[in-house]
């Protein structure tokens, strides 16, 4: 198939709270995923990309606009995204895409144009600008829940208690099923949806989908056969302390995280206590069923392939498979996201092009970010660059080229800020803005910088991958903590905002580049 001005397909998929490193194509000793895998056989799997914050807004505005949180400013679930931002469906929607999504962007919207009482500003749940939705699936799944009861499962649970064992004596933390059957969780009928609307488009003309999969994100349920697909005693060692009040005596930010940010019932539905109450015997458990929800969104990712592959599309569709941020697991005794460890920045991150045959098959192990999706989008569809945004195109990569002078390190940011509540500013006695910390993480050495005088962190990954020993106040450090100060400190003076500074007014006119609003 031909398709008008000879731009391909694309289809953006993203599955929630994905560890980059648990992908069977990576070498994860127990987790298996062989569709993911397909795809990196017949593309480029980038083995060093990581999310450029957390949570879900924060996170995906990275990816949406392909500006650090420095810039586009999204820093809670909640943080309106300023409507000044370019996007990747605004910039598809440009050279005549109608990018369509399936799932949910996590988007506040900008309440400057809104009414007071608009209830978009109720949630912030919202939707990217420049997105057609053609089927929402918020958190409250209520789509999802219709269509169970349509097909004669009683959802009248509703969200979250839908994700509790059908066999409500079942202990707090057990494999046991849920209501739906594996071909009635939320990424089947996710699935099913893209499927049946790909079946709707027109030959020849190049369509943009977004899906966007809640799994493996919490709560931590998942049907037969995926919940006893793998053993609870299987998989690496946690990192972490020695003990939980080690961990939490290691850093003031953790011993304020795990007190009160780390519930039982953000995880498993109906569950009290925090995370740190559980056994090794129940965090495994846990653990065994987060794989086998990969194993089932992995599964829908195959018969999406398929559905592709027999609607004549497979050779004229980009796909881009990547996640918003991670998943701790256990790791440093916590579940969820935030911090500054690398299990919760780490994601995966495969691009097939079959326009660029000769680079199938290939891993890099160069350092990418969030940030590079939108650039790389950009030079997929054929879009003008936009010299302003923070990532870079991969498209060198997708060539079996290595660009000149690319970075040697990731950077990330988390702000842990409450505005609405101010719990936290009340808890470390500062200001909404202090409340904040950036991270440098070369190959060998990361480093943590707070805002608001809380102490650094300096660590030594190549003797200490798991992050657990502080070197920041040793003093054969300390050369090594001032040099990496400097370059976040470079960084954040490169990087400041660039939407009018490459511009310049002349008495010919504005010269340079600079980014049009929406």
């Amino acid at each position: 198939m031909v398709h008008k001005g000879g731009r391909p397909n694309i289809l953006l998929i993203t599955c929630d709270q994905w560890r980059g490193d648990s992908l069977s194509a990576v070498g994860h000793p127990v987790v298996r995923t062989p569709n993911a895998d397909a795809l990196a056989a017949e593309g480029v799997l980038f083995r060093r990309h990581y999310a450029g914050a957390a949570p879900c807004s924060p996170a995906r505005a990275c990816l949406y606009t392909g500006l650090h949180q420095a810039n586009n400013r999204v820093c809670r679930n909640g943080t309106p995204m300023d409507n000044r931002h370019d996007n990747i469906a605004r910039a598809a929607r440009h050279v005549g895409y109608d990018p369509t999504l399936f799932g949910y962007t996590d988007v506040s919207p900008d309440p400057r144009g809104r009414a007071p009482g608009d209830p978009f500003l109720r949630t912030y749940e919202g939707v990217l600008p420049g997105f057609t939705t053609r089927q929402l699936l918020p958190e409250h799944q209520k789509a999802w829940l219709s269509w169970l009861a349509a097909r004669g499962v009683d959802s009248s649970a509703g969200f979250p208690d839908i994700h509790r064992p059908a066999d409500r004596d079942a202990p707090e933390v057990s494999n046991a099923v849920p209501v739906y059957s594996k071909d009635e969780t939320p990424a089947a009928f996710l699935a099913g949806e893209f499927l049946r609307w790909l079946g709707e488009q027109d030959a020849g003309e190049p369509w943009f989908a977004h899906v966007s999969f809640l799994s493996p994100h919490p709560p931590f349920i998942v049907p037969a056969p995926f919940n006893t697909l793998y053993d609870p005693a299987e998989g690496p060692a946690y990192q972490r302390a020695a003990s939980l009040q080690d961990e939490a005596a290691s850093h003031p930010f953790l011993a304020y995280h795990l007190a009160h940010h780390q519930k039982k019932s953000s995880f498993v539905p109906g569950a009290s206590g925090k995370v740190g109450d559980w056994s090794e015997e129940e965090f495994r458990t846990i653990r065994a069923l987060y794989y086998g929800m990969i194993s089932e969104v992995d599964s829908q990712l195959g018969r999406i392939w398929q559905g592709i592959k027999a609607a004549g599309a497979w050779d004229d569709t980009v796909v881009i498979l990547t996640s918003d941020h991670a998943e701790m697991m256990g790791d440093h005794f916590m579940l969820g996201k935030g911090g500054w460890f690398d299990g919760s920045y780490h994601i995966p991150l495969i691009i097939r092009d079959p326009r660029r045959n000769r680079s199938a098959g290939t891993a890099v192990d160069r350092f990418s970010e969030a940030v590079d999706i939108m650039p790389t989008l950009l030079d997929l569809i054929g879009a003008p660059a936009q010299p302003h945004l923070d990532g870079r195109s991969l498209g060198p990569f997708l060539d079996g080229e290595t660009p000149a002078s690319w970075r040697d390190a990731a950077h990330w940011a988390y702000d842990f800020r409450s505005v609405a509540e101010g719990a936290t500013e009340a808890h470390f006695g500062l200001g909404s803005r202090a409340l904040n910390l950036a991270v440098i993480r070369t190959e060998k050495v990361k480093y943590v910088h707070f805002a608001g005088g809380l102490p650094p962190l300096l660590y030594d990954l190549a003797n200490d991958p798991g992050e657990t020993r502080n070197l920041a106040e040793d003093p054969a450090w300390l050369p090594v903590r001032l040099e990496f100060a400097e370059r976040l400190l470079a960084l954040r003076a490169e990087q400041l905002d660039q939407s009018l500074a490459l511009s310049e007014l002349t008495e010919r006119g504005a010269v340079g580049h600079f980014a049009r609003l929406p």
